[in-house]
């Protein structure tokens, strides 16, 4: 397990920075805080179901973060969109499917999110055994000229009928199709709600003209913020969202006379700062300040893996996070390491001095 000295090595020059901050824009008082009891506290106030409440409570008792209120979820649907080949060529174990789920296992995760396939193949071995999110919907790129628009690759029925204890569903808010996915999503939530299964929402952006000037928007603090609070509107049970790394998207999009959203001005002057922590807080904050929880994108593998999981962890949870959902660093390497990375992730939640700035 990471000692809070490990934690720091990994931070290294960013180390005092990432782990003294305090912020000071969103208080942390103002948010409800991940904790073991958020089922009770949170969800069992709201419509959910006794099934929903069971599959979430199933969710939050699993692995190695079970009774935290913490969740470190291991994705691979990578092989859809980003091909099997380009996905699964660094480590060609992962075309089989097991292996994707026994990586999940052996990694203490709180549950596996993959396709149909994935998930339907090794069902009757372990659905029992780790909570399964089935990603209902898809974009794929083998369509020549490529294309992106997200799209159902089977039924909630079939996701309740192999044993899920949730489904996950993507919407590339700020695209020509983002008006037909949230009604797609948001009717597919609705039935999984009520088959008893939870849902987590991929609250990405999608647009070419979100990147202005050089700088790419699609991860500004402000435009994912929205996305955030639009997702927890068609009752998304979790967020994921990548980090922020700028922020000014309503500001840049409206340049040049353009007209493009609404926004206001204390967003930038008195809810963020330009701090990691204090952009991701206000992400947080979109998700109905913390009572819908946000877990971060692990993004993709590279040469740091291991330093940049633990430094995207230690944002997460400063900031009031619910943990991580990290595939392609885990499962783009040999079994061993990936568990290893996974369990680097987790034992930043599970450290007591990285705690909620």
């Amino acid at each position: 397990m990471l000692t809070m000295d490990d934690i720091v090595r990994y931070l290294g020059d960013d180390a005092d920075n990432l782990l003294r901050h305090e912020c000071r824009t969103i208080p942390k008082q103002a948010l409800t805080h991940p904790s073991p009891t958020t089922v009770d506290t949170v969800y069992a106030h709201s419509d959910r179901n006794n099934q929903v409440l069971r599959s979430l409570q199933q969710l939050f008792n699993t692995g190695r973060l079970a009774g935290t209120g913490y969740v470190s979820i291991l994705p691979v649907d990578q092989g859809i969109e980003h091909s099997a080949g380009a996905s699964f060529a660094k480590n060609p174990a992962y075309f089989d499917p097991e292996n994707i789920v026994k990586l999940a296992i052996e990694g203490g995760c709180n549950a596996v999110a993959s396709t149909f396939g994935v998930l339907a193949l090794t069902a009757r071995k372990y659905a029992h055994k780790i909570p399964f999110i089935v990603k209902i919907n898809h974009n794929e790129l083998l369509t020549y000229p490529n294309k992106f628009d997200q799209v159902m690759f089977g039924s909630v029925r079939q996701a309740w009928e192999l044993g899920a204890a949730g489904v996950g569903a993507t919407i590339y808010f700020g695209s020509e199709e983002s008006t037909r996915q949230l009604q797609e999503v948001s009717e597919a939530f609705q039935e999984a709600h009520e088959l008893g299964m939870f849902t987590v929402l991929w609250c990405y952006l999608r647009n070419p003209r979100f990147k202005q000037g050089g700088v790419d928007y699609h991860t500004a603090a402000d435009l994912t913020g929205q996305a955030n609070h639009l997702g927890v509107t068609i009752e998304a049970d979790i967020i994921k969202q990548k980090l922020p790394e700028t922020n000014g998207g309503y500001k840049a999009l409206n340049m040049e006379g353009s007209n493009y959203g609404k926004t206001d001005e204390r967003i930038y002057t008195q809810l963020t700062t330009d701090h990691p922590i204090d952009l991701t807080r206000y992400q947080v904050a979109n998700c109905y300040m913390g009572k819908i929880g946000l877990i971060s994108s692990g993004g993709p593998s590279g040469q740091n893996d291991f330093a940049e999981a633990v430094r995207t962890a230690v944002i997460n949870k400063r900031a009031g996070g619910m943990g991580l959902i990290s595939g392609r660093k885990a499962f783009q390497r040999p079994m061993e390491e990936g568990v290893k990375l996974l369990n680097a992730i987790q034992d930043v939640y599970l450290c007591p001095d990285v705690t909620i700035a």
